[in-house]
């Protein structure tokens, strides 16, 4: 009788795991018919009884779900694209060197090309935190290449999810992933311009068009110094002084010529107020882009908030000759004339009603009016590259008005009506 039972038992597994294949075969042509919605139904109803099937047929199931999935899930469904990953794993794992692991092993890639693709177009969207959010699950897929994990952190600074960025880059120093790589290059033979190929095979194919020459390899720049300033910034928008001074002072360690860390270092000395170190660093970048209005604007900036107008000055008329529409630099320049009336002002109003007093008066007001003078090229100027600031016209009236320029004074008024009118 016991064994009429174990006979019966065994026929009934038998007709199960037929069932499971035929489940599966119908599935795995829903999947070429591109019905990859039928293909997971036809699987799950399979996949209860699974784990009594036989190794092969276990292999067969997950490879088939996977790829059901992969096709299932659109380009915003992470919970498909994750359990088709995991689906692919459990396939590779079942037998690592067997022929269907290359199955597997593709329908992973594939994965993470969609998630890949579906992140640069979010990007070019400016959509970074969804792009973040595929590229983060990009690398989970495989954990292989890093690259995604960087490129995830890169995208969440641009959403400003930082603590996402600070936990990617901290992972990726612990990874130790420096991002070099070997870069195919050749020489544009009109421009002269040295272009970087996606790989050797591309560039030895635009080499037949006879456009390029040259061919080399070469080792791209470490990323690790980017990832350290970061980091460091990151940590000093969370107000982590010392943990931005430590991170800095490593990122300094690993790339002490890098001019990007240079910036980064500087950013933090002018955010904690530390205005000398800052002028100090600058100076260096200066050294290594002594043509850069931009670099002069900004130590103009800090002299004068460490109350050195002259020299404030002096690098302000710097970046207007480097730079002569510097609108900015224009502005700031006669700000810093005109801080001069404040004293004269206070002193007219201090004065009495002697015949001396009133000849002091008016010398001060000559004084005044010749600092205003100064002021007006500046001002003009950059009235005339922002004609609808009505704050700028408005000052640019008024000291026409002081200087008794009244016609002058009379078109910064009909601009200004015009502005309101608008």
């Amino acid at each position: 009788m016991k064994k009429q039972i174990l006979i019966v038992g065994l026929m009934m597994v038998s007709a199960i795991t037929f069932g499971q294949k035929k489940e599966i075969k119908k599935a795995q042509k829903n999947i070429k018919a591109g019905n990859f919605s039928e293909a997971v139904t036809l699987l799950k109803q399979a996949e209860g009884l699974i784990n009594n099937a036989d190794k092969d047929l276990k292999i067969q199931f997950y490879i088939a779900k996977g790829e059901a999935l992969l096709g299932d899930s659109g380009n915003d469904d992470f919970e498909k694209l994750i359990e088709s990953a995991e689906s692919f794993e459990k396939a590779i794992n079942l037998n690592p060197k067997g022929k269907n692991a290359v199955d597997a092993q593709n329908g992973t890639q594939n994965i993470r090309v969609k998630l890949v693709n579906s992140a640069i177009e979010d990007q070019k969207a400016k959509n970074y935190k969804r792009a973040s959010k595929k590229l983060y699950t990009s690398y989970m897929v495989s954990k292989k290449d890093t690259s995604d994990l960087y490129f995830a952190a890169g995208n969440a600074v641009n959403a400003k999810e930082y603590e996402n960025a600070l936990t990617y880059y901290k992972k990726l120093l612990d990874l130790g992933y420096t991002g070099i790589a070997k870069e195919y290059i050749a020489t544009n033979i009109i421009s002269g311009e040295v272009v970087v190929f996606a790989s050797e095979a591309d560039r030895n194919t635009k080499l037949l068009t006879k456009m390029y020459t040259s061919p080399k390899e070469r080792l791209s720049k470490s990323n690790k110094g980017e990832i350290l300033r970061n980091v460091t910034l990151i940590y000093i928008s969370q107000g982590k002084n010392e943990e931005a001074k430590a991170m800095m002072s490593e990122a300094r360690k690993e790339n002490p010529d890098d001019v990007s860390l240079m910036r980064a270092e500087a950013d933090m000395a002018y955010n904690f107020g530390d205005m000398n170190t800052y002028k100090s660093i600058m100076k260096k970048i200066i050294a290594t882009d002594p043509n850069n209005a931009e670099l002069y604007y900004n130590l103009g900036v800090s002299s004068y908030k460490n109350g050195e107008e002259e020299e404030a000055m002096n690098y302000y008329k710097k970046a207007l000759e480097l730079k002569p529409d510097y609108t900015s630099a224009l502005i700031n320049t006669a700000n810093l004339i005109l801080s001069k009336e404040g004293a004269i002002i206070e002193e007219m109003n201090a004065l009495g009603t002697s015949k001396a007093d009133y000849d002091r008066y008016d010398e001060l007001k000559e004084v005044k009016a010749n600092i205003y003078r100064d002021a007006i090229p500046y001002l003009k100027k950059a009235t005339d590259i922002r004609k609808d600031d009505a704050s700028l016209l408005k000052v640019l009236k008024d000291i026409y008005s002081q200087v008794g320029m009244d016609a002058e004074s009379k078109l910064m008024k009909a601009r200004l009506d015009e502005i309101e009118n608008k």
